[in-house]
């Protein structure tokens, strides 16, 4: 487990800082800036609050944290609990008082070491979730690197509550509606974005240390300000195609205070606030487990994360982020993926994109509204392509049927449905192929002429009886028999009645029966049986 406090060792991240973090963090940023604003849209919350739960995902969260590579913030798949939870609490100052005990929850959720329950996961449902992300980001993409934005940046479901249509329907749309002036911008930068790629991999100095990131956002804005100048019909941010960031502005004389939402605790004593937290505790604990174990198998050298230390670091960002006015946050797939696929080494990038979105607010807003949401379509495009390469799937398949069949059902459950439901779909069917797995695996038989040897491999459980009782009734008279049951330390008491309970059969049908080690709450099997006290081979 990676146990280690950050503030001990911050010196140690400093070799990676520049060279690193600092890129990755402003990969991170560009991606999760639209996302923040797209969640909050979504979630009838204030524009601010999504920002300021990047903020606290990426700073508080992000020093805290139980992973070097998890980047938090907040989530679509809380979107709709959101939104329905402020209608049934009657404003967002009490929504912001279900977000504090919500974080509650999970602090105490990871002082109680809760976070065990992730390893429960099957490895081919998190795979393909991973995969499944990917798909969905490309497909979500498509439209507003097309110039259609009717459906909000971070939305994952399959069906699109923004403007009734569907994943599928949208990009149709999207593609009768295309902007000349967004293809030109996000082909430009998917050009620019492979060229980089392939340049940084060849040790090209340049490629490799100034941001591919940056260099795609720049060439977005000179496209757009050239079309405003020379194609005005293709730029991107009249009324009619307003396709840009929009950070919330600080107007002149405005407080900074005026900004922040903030609880209204005299709502404690309404009981439907608890109701609302334990279900946003849950809800964000569970997708914050699932992307940990995803932030694992994408960490390029394969670190383990603390799960219940990860759970505290959420406790207490949810806490702070509903104290000031944010949205519920969790670990995100997004911008964990941006994160690794920008070269992060360690939480420095997480913090560092915390950091920009700080500075974004307060500094930059109108620098940032410059930018159009096809050049960051594109960034998100590949960061897709790299989750859900085909290589991935040649890999699945030849890794068997009990992995690649709940690794589908996981991809299309997440594609057609949405994360949640389709993790929950996957889970139950790679949790009966391990159920199988291990029911065919349990004991093999060996036949020398008429000696047979019946040898346990692991615990017998009830799963294992139809096959024992097959193998038993395929006995033949005058077998000698010998049952091993040394390498099983748990035998379930259906197994151990029926093993008794043959002895007779074996009598009646002269066939030499003898139990070897086969236990029981402790005791030794020795009705109908003659134990051997040593193993015959």
């Amino acid at each position: 487990m990676s146990n280690v406090n950050p503030f001990q060792t911050f010196r140690d991240y400093r070799t990676n800082l520049l060279s690193a973090d600092l890129p990755a963090g402003l990969s991170v940023f560009l991606v999760a800036l639209p996302l923040c604003l797209g969640i909050a849209l979504a979630s009838g919350a204030p524009l601010f609050s999504g920002l300021v739960a990047g903020m606290i995902g990426g700073i508080i969260i992000g020093i805290l944290s139980g992973s070097e590579i998890s980047v938090s913030g907040p989530a679509a798949g809380l979107a709709v609990i959101v939104a329905d939870s402020i209608a049934k609490l009657g404003s967002y100052e009490a929504f912001l008082v279900a977000v504090v005990l919500a974080g509650v929850l999970q602090l105490v959720l990871g002082l109680i070491k809760a976070g065990r329950f992730s390893s429960f996961f099957p490895d081919s449902v998190i795979k393909g979730m991973l995969v499944a992300i990917g798909i969905v980001i490309i497909l979500k993409q498509i439209p507003h690197a097309l110039g259609r934005d009717n459906d909000y940046e971070g939305e994952f479901e399959f069906q699109q509550l923004a403007d009734g249509e569907n994943t599928l329907s949208e990009i149709y749309r999207a593609m009768v509606t295309a902007s000349p002036g967004a293809i030109v911008i996000s082909a430009s930068a998917l050009l620019v974005l492979i060229i980089w790629e392939r340049m940084a991999s060849r040790k090209v100095r340049f490629f490799q240390n100034f941001p591919g990131a940056l260099a795609v956002v720049c060439l977005g804005v000179g496209l757009n300000e050239l079309f405003r100048v020379v194609k005005p019909d293709w730029y991107m941010g009249t009324t009619a195609h307003q396709h840009m960031v929009q950070v919330p502005i600080l107007k002149p004389g405005q407080s900074i205070l005026s900004i922040f939402d903030f609880p209204d605790f005299s709502m404690l004593g309404n009981p439907q606030i608890y109701a609302v937290a334990a279900t946003i505790a849950l809800v964000a604990s569970l997708e914050t487990l699932l992307n940990l174990e995803a932030s694992d198998r994408l960490d390029p050298q394969r670190r383990v994360s603390s799960s219940d230390k990860e759970l505290v670091a959420q406790g207490i960002g949810n806490m702070l982020s509903g104290l000031i006015g944010g949205l519920p946050v969790t670990s995100v797939v997004v911008r964990t993926s941006a994160n690794v696929y920008g070269g992060a080494k360690t939480r420095v990038s997480a913090i560092t994109h915390g950091i920009l979105l700080l500075l974004a607010v307060f500094l930059g807003g109108f620098v940032l509204n410059m930018i159009p949401l096809a050049c960051l379509a594109a960034l998100l495009i590949t960061v897709g392509y790299k989750l859900a390469k085909p290589a991935i799937f040649q890999k699945m398949y030849k890794d068997g049927v009990n992995q690649f069949i709940p690794f589908m059902v996981t991809v299309i459950g997440i594609v057609f449905t949405d994360l949640l439901i389709g993790i929950l779909v996957g889970s139950v069917v790679g949790i009966f192929f391990v159920l199988y797995t291990n029911y065919q695996s349990t004991f093999r038989v060996v036949r020398d002429g008429q000696k047979v040897m019946i040898k346990f491999q692991k615990d017998m459980y009830f799963l294992s009886k139809p096959q024992l009782k097959e193998a038993l009734s395929s006995l033949r008279p005058g077998d000698t028999v010998y049952v091993d049951g040394n390498a099983a330390s748990f035998i379930d008491h259906d197994i151990f009645s029926m093993l008794e309970d043959y002895a007779e059969t074996a009598r009646s049908q002269n066939i030499k029966y003898e139990l070897i080690s086969i236990t029981q709450n402790k005791r030794l099997i020795r009705n109908h049986a003659r134990v051997r006290e040593t193993a015959v081979s």
